[in-house]
């Protein structure tokens, strides 16, 4: 069984998928006219000063940073040392091309999700492509919702919202910091139950505190690191770009890697990381207190920018200018041995706790996305059900190491792109014509802002 299923997991996640993710990404890019580039100033600012003035149920800030919590997982700390250590130093640049197109995905994403957004029979606001699907592309694609719907319930109970999350806390405190598995199980479920009875407003509220934390924490470790090793950053730097194109090959067991393996791997890995294309952030997103598609849409690329560009890049650096890259290690114990070179003392204790919130807030993110697809499944009296279930997987992550439901759960998280991917394709128009709009609204506003500043200072001379 185990076998059939790596065999599916391979063939969904093979170079069809991959193609089409990137392909999306750089198709979009070419219609909104580089946006990710020349309107990243403005994304970047609107984090912190959109007026959140429209229908929502939460301020978009807190609904970046339930993406965020989803997003910024053990991807970011596993997945690029596994990236690496498979495709070598050139795959964190292709993780770069991965998140830069990727941005303008998750540009498109955000817009459709407020656009055609509606609200439960709770009075709580419904997103997602599930419902721009429907509503934008119309009744006969209903069939895609229910497909991604489904396969959203199935990644966040089985996947990636449940047991590898737990596992790698439990056993990053026990490996770490000697905390016994049964303990850190209890916390973990009485936390998430907590937390997640709570819906949306207390998942947002809890991931506006942990999620900026975290980010600031791991950064900042990561840029101690690569101050110690400054001499060998330049030299890692020439490694990424001049590997991204002639392949890899070291000493210490690393038998080498091509120019393939390396595309292959940090575009899979990039797109694990910052899910662009997967449909999952636009459920967050769809929440946010906007009345401008676009304005969610901007706000919700830089989560791509912040994953990947800043957090990952974070991660892969560290591992090549310590050297442990081209070691006998791999996955999390790379990565520890990564800071454990920097820091001797405190490198193992400061990165378990990196991992331990990236995979806690992951929990709480995928939490409300799975209840969200429920909720379209079945409606809203299947919400608190989905709760129970959800906090009692959680309970029971932490005892099993089930690798076929992990594999189904990979399978479906693919299954989740493809109809989110057709419906990003049949909209983009869709997605040209709302930034636009927003576009022309900025302009005008700009023009009478400065209109105004005109006559102030045409009144002031006149006083004089």
């Amino acid at each position: 069984m185990i076998q059939l299923l790596d065999q599916i997991d391979s063939l969904v996640w093979g170079p069809p998928l991959l193609i089409l993710l990137v392909g999306t990404g750089i198709f979009l890019t070419a219609r909104l006219g580089l946006l990710q580039v020349t309107r990243l100033p403005l994304a970047l600012r609107l984090i912190f000063t959109a007026k959140n003035d429209g229908d929502g149920d939460v301020n978009s800030f807190g609904a970046l940073c339930t993406a965020l919590a989803a997003t910024v997982g053990t991807g970011n700390i596993v997945g690029v040392a596994t990236a690496i250590k498979a495709g070598g130093p050139g795959a964190l640049f292709w993780m770069w091309m991965a998140a830069f197109f990727g941005m303008a995905t998750k540009y498109a994403e955000g817009l459709l999700a407020v656009k055609y957004r509606s609200v439960d029979a709770n009075g709580q606001i419904s997103g997602g492509p599930m419902y721009y699907i429907v509503n934008g592309l119309g009744g006969k694609y209903k069939p895609l919702a229910i497909m991604f719907a489904a396969s959203g319930v199935l990644v966040a109970c089985f996947g990636i919202g449940t047991f590898p999350q737990v596992n790698s806390i439990v056993t990053a405190c026990e490996s770490g910091l000697g905390v016994p598995i049964p303990v850190t199980a209890a916390v973990i479920t009485v936390l998430v139950a907590l937390i997640t009875l709570g819906g949306l407003q207390s998942i947002a509220t809890v991931s506006e505190k942990i999620v900026p934390f975290m980010a600031i924490f791991y950064v900042v470790i990561s840029v101690g690191v690569l101050a110690i090793f400054a001499d060998q950053l330049p030299h890692a730097i020439q490694l990424v770009i001049s590997n991204a194109f002639t392949g890899s090959a070291a000493a210490g067991g690393f038998l080498g890697a091509t120019v393939m393996m390396a595309i292959r791997n940090g575009v899979a890995r990039g797109v694990f990381s910052n899910e662009s294309g997967l449909g999952s952030a636009p459920i967050a997103a769809a929440a946010a207190k906007t009345k401008w598609p676009a304005e969610q849409g901007l706000i919700s690329m830089t989560g791509t920018f912040i994953d990947t560009i800043i957090i990952c890049t974070m991660t892969g650096l560290v591992l090549i200018v310590t050297g442990v890259w081209s070691g006998d290690l791999a996955g999390s114990a790379m990565t520890q041995a990564a800071f454990a070179a920097g820091f001797p003392l405190l490198g193992t204790a400061m990165l378990t706790l990196g991992l331990a919130l990236f995979a806690f807030t992951t929990i709480l993110g995928w939490n409300y996305y799975g209840e969200r697809c429920c909720e379209y499944l079945f409606g809203v009296k299947a919400i608190m059900p989905y709760r129970i279930i959800f906090i009692l997987l959680v309970a029971v992550g932490a005892f099993l190491k089930l690798e076929a439901i992990w594999l189904l759960a990979d399978i479906v998280n693919g299954l989740m792109a493809i109809p989110n991917l057709i419906a990003l394709l049949g909209l983009s128009g869709v997605v040209v014509a709302e930034t636009n709009r927003y576009l022309h609204h900025l302009r005008a506003q700009e023009k009478g802002a400065n209109d105004q500043g005109q006559r102030s200072m045409a009144t002031e001379v006149a006083k004089e």
